[in-house]
């Protein structure tokens, strides 16, 4: 039997002028049990709405089109409403990129907690009281009986993040999906909160999907890394090698625009010309071509599909004429 999350031909539509538009285009990956995958993407590429679709938090006017999830084998896409919400919060939990909205203002962290467990457990509520409190230390919270007691404004950033990792993994989840967890956090503390989610994934045996527009976020974290741009995956592969040798030139276009300590500050920082295109804009032919610095006439008439090429899946009418060019293969 497969373990782990196989996504399988995923699209998401939302509304435009013209129209549904797809914003999710038919992606597909895997997530196999105890691994973690990196999804990664400009803003406006679908990472999030991807999110929210394995989820089933999505709300009309958008909604799922097409595609299969399935889960431990189990295939959970098709499960009404009232039978996803086993599967929400029990086997898939979620931590959610702003967690001062997804907590409640007006109510004790501790109370918040004990709702989410008691959501998906038979315990009764003293018992649950103990094991929030009990989360609540092994996400880092220092005095977590005094803090079971807070409010969330009497909390940081840090640890009211580690408080949502705590509600996330309330349910005994087998997968935990971090959207943008460490987004809005220093860079102190978002390493300090990724290397929590790694621990407790490694501690639990939890597999990861990690939604990061940073991709040293990614490099630190993740095992495979899944690419995406106007709402398609482009590139997926195993994470060191597509560090080493992008074959996608938007994924070579991402790497050679990031900003750490390995650039040279000397010369100008690179950027990518223009913006990536909303759902109603987009044409038949590869979505990237009018950005790219590689694109020839047949790029702007044919949509590229996802081929393997070095171990690894790229979406590119080009990657070999490229890469032979860069000296890559």
């Amino acid at each position: 039997m497969n373990t782990g999350l196989q996504v399988r031909n995923l699209s998401v539509s939302v509304p435009t002028t013209s129209g549904q538009r797809l914003a999710v285009d038919n992606i597909s990956f895997d997530l196999p049990k105890g691994k973690s995958i990196a999804l990664v993407g400009e803003s406006g590429s679908g990472k999030s709405l991807t999110a929210y679709a394995l989820m089933r938090l999505l709300r009309a006017p958008v909604q799922i089109e097409g595609g299969e999830v399935v889960l431990n084998g189990e295939l959970i896409s098709n499960l009404t409403p009232q039978e996803f919400r086993k599967i929400r919060g029990g086997k898939i939990g979620m931590v959610y990129q702003d967690p001062m909205s997804a907590l409640n203002p007006l109510m004790k962290i501790g109370k918040q907690i004990v709702e989410s467990i008691l959501a998906h457990s038979d315990i009764e509520k003293n018992a649950a009281k103990k094991r929030a409190i009990q989360l609540l230390q092994e996400v880092g919270i220092p005095a977590a009986e005094d803090s079971f007691n807070a409010y969330p404004f009497e909390f940081s950033g840090g640890m009211l993040q580690r408080v949502v990792i705590a509600m996330a993994l309330s349910g005994n989840p087998e997968i935990l999906i971090a959207d943008e967890a460490t987004t809005a956090l220093d860079v102190t503390t978002q390493s300090r909160v990724l290397n929590l989610i790694s621990q407790l994934a490694y501690d639990r045996g939890l597999s990861v999907l990690l939604i990061t527009h940073d991709l040293g976020v990614a490099a630190q974290f993740a095992d495979e890394l899944v690419v995406m741009y106007a709402g398609k995956i482009v590139e997926y592969g195993e994470i060191r090698g597509i560090f080493s040798k992008p074959l996608h030139p938007y994924t070579q276009a991402l790497l050679e625009s990031r900003c750490d300590y390995t650039i040279d500050f000397t010369k100008p920082i690179n950027t990518i010309l223009g913006q990536p295109p909303k759902p109603e804009n987009r044409t038949s032919g590869c979505a990237f071509a009018p950005r790219c610095k590689f694109k020839e006439d047949i790029c702007e008439s044919n949509d590229p599909r996802l081929e393997s090429v070095l171990h690894r899946s790229v979406a590119c009418l080009r990657v070999n004429e490229i890469n032979a060019l860069s000296g890559r293969e």
